[in-house]
């Protein structure tokens, strides 16, 4: 299965340090960020990348070719939300289901591998979260009165998506999104569908909302989740990854 990366953002959070390199590109514990996102992805059994790149994208095609890997970089000539990012890969996709999460985030191995599962469903990854307010909010069959099918959970007690809330102010719950999707071809009819937000752009989760209006989007809790947003989120990542990490 291939495995979309999206890596085009400036990362103006990150400033100063996003001022030279992308922000997936960072150096954490001598290495950049991206590197250990896409060794956890050849561990989980990975083997073919599109990079969708952007600001700095030399610098990544710089990355890949010191590391060698089977990576093609998919520019988004502009910044016109994830949704657009996506589109511009579903050449390189063609009609396979395939992976797409964010390139400044982690998960586990055993997450990356099981919601990879080839059935006729598309999968979003969640945590739970202590401020769901900052993220995007899932809203399941089991916490929300929506679609028809509130008591059915499958063999790995995956729920439905009913709906995605971006950063409501007072959150139902505090179950949320984090970047990390397993889809279907279908997303892209879905995406062709949507309408630009206010601000201009593609949103994915209006997307992601339409196919889960047709009851064809699961949720897998995942295990852990590490995001690298902000540069508060540096000494815990390096932390986290001297620990635990292994080559």
């Amino acid at each position: 299965m291939k495995a979309i990366i999206l890596a085009a953002g400036k990362g103006t959070r990150m400033l100063p340090l996003t001022e030279k390199v992308p922000k997936v590109l960072i150096e954490i514990n001598g290495k950049p960020f991206l590197y250990y996102l896409i060794r956890s992805l050849q561990k989980a059994g990975y083997n073919e990348f599109g990079i969708v790149v952007g600001y700095l994208k030399e610098k990544i095609q710089e990355f890949v070719d010191q590391y060698n890997l089977p990576a093609q970089l998919i520019e988004q000539k502009e910044q016109k939300g994830t949704g657009d990012a996506l589109w511009q890969a579903r050449h390189f996709v063609g009609t396979e289901d395939f992976l797409m999460l964010g390139g400044d985030n982690l998960w586990s191995i055993e997450d990356l591998k099981l919601i990879s599962q080839e059935d006729e469903f598309n999968y979003i990854c969640a945590v739970e979260a202590e401020h769901p307010e900052k993220y995007g909010v899932l809203l399941t069959d089991e916490n929300n009165n929506y679609g028809n099918n509130s008591n059915n959970k499958d063999k790995n007690n995956n729920r439905y998506l009913s709906k995605i809330l971006e950063k409501p102010k007072q959150p139902p719950t505090n179950l949320i999104n984090t970047g990390l999707f397993k889809f279907k071809p279908e997303i892209f009819q879905a995406l062709e569908q949507i309408k630009l937000s206010p601000r201009g752009e593609m949103e994915l989760t209006d997307a992601v909302t339409l196919l889960a209006k047709e009851n064809k989007v699961k949720v897998l809790k995942a295990q852990w989740w590490l995001d690298l947003g902000c540069l508060e989120d540096i000494p815990k990542v390096s932390r986290f990854l001297g620990e635990k990490w292994k080559d």
